[in-house]
């Protein structure tokens, strides 16, 4: 618990608010990519790296949340994510070429891939044992209303005013969050920061590169014809070798990444397996078909 005594509800809107803003924009561009597309002098083609960078990212920096926590204190990293979450939207929201949105979508991607779990630590922190279920409900409409949500507050904008505003709506809600976030999060003892952690730069390089190359894909194996692509299957032996050799490294290593000795709790074991069969396919589901829809029946954004 923390140190100062807050409502436990309302630090657990505070941390569902920033972590709606990221989920949303997980799915937010998939249906309008043609509208991007035009204004950018691109293909709809090129424009799909808006989501495959965003999410390639967001997926790189997952794995070493809990250290970034641990190293720079649970409540400063978090602050720091939503402040780079906001920012980066807004650059994203002015991006006047296709690159510079792709760069600026990886640095939205990096700062808000952290916050769910972060956010998801920082609930249980502050509710008691008999009400964690509770609160996790709580934080679950966020988690899985902001991606359906996504793709239609998204056509509606594009429809309505412009794409950029896909990206500047959440500037006003970044504020708010990290207005809420100083207000209301403080750290326990056990959560501040510890400057003399170290990082296994190795396993993160193998990791960010595998989990990297997996994403990119996922996500472009559709458009290039899997593997009949060359692009595709170097991209495959990519990810299976870098992923391999982080595991590898990971296991033998006395500060791991990922302590996968948590998996032999069978009941960790399995909620871990059913929730990454769960978000796997709820995402494609979001992610591909509203695209594959929408292109179908030729709407235009929506």
């Amino acid at each position: 618990m923390q140190d100062r005594k807050v409502n436990p509800y309302i630090i657990a809107l505070t941390v569902m608010l920033p972590t709606f803003m990221v989920l949303m924009d997980t799915s937010i561009v998939t249906v309008a990519l043609s509208c991007m597309a035009g204004p950018l002098s691109v293909t709809t083609d090129d424009a799909t790296w808006t989501l495959t960078v965003y999410l390639a990212a967001s997926g790189i920096i997952l794995p070493i949340t809990g250290f970034l926590g641990n190293k720079f204190g649970r409540k400063n990293y978090f602050l720091i994510s939503i402040i780079g979450f906001t920012v980066s939207s807004f650059l994203c929201g002015i991006a006047p070429t296709l690159d510079l949105l792709l760069l600026f979508r990886a640095i939205q991607g990096f700062a808000g891939g952290g916050l769910q779990p972060i956010s998801q630590a920082i609930l249980m922190e502050n509710f008691p044992l008999e009400k964690r279920a509770q609160a996790m409900s709580i934080f679950s409409i966020g988690v899985i209303f902001a991606p359906i949500l996504g793709p239609v507050i998204g056509g509606w904008i594009v429809d309505s005013y412009s794409w950029r505003w896909m990206f500047l709506i959440n500037v006003p809600f970044g504020i708010l969050a990290t207005i809420m976030t100083l207000m209301f999060i403080f750290d326990p003892p056990y959560a501040k920061a510890n400057k003399t952690l170290k990082l296994d730069y190795v396993a993160l390089s193998f990791i960010a590169i595998g989990i990297g190359a997996l994403q990119v894909m996922l996500d472009r194996g559709q458009e290039d014809d899997w593997f009949n692509s060359n692009f595709i299957v170097i991209l495959a032996l990519l990810s299976f070798f870098f992923i391999s050799m982080f595991l590898i490294k990971n296991y033998f290593s006395d500060k791991p990444i990922i302590r996968m000795s948590l998996l032999k709790d069978r009941n960790y074991a399995i909620a871990t397996l059913a929730m990454f069969f769960l978000g796997f396919l709820f995402f494609v589901y979001v992610n591909s078909f509203t695209r594959t829809y929408a292109n179908i029946n030729e709407l235009r954004c929506l």
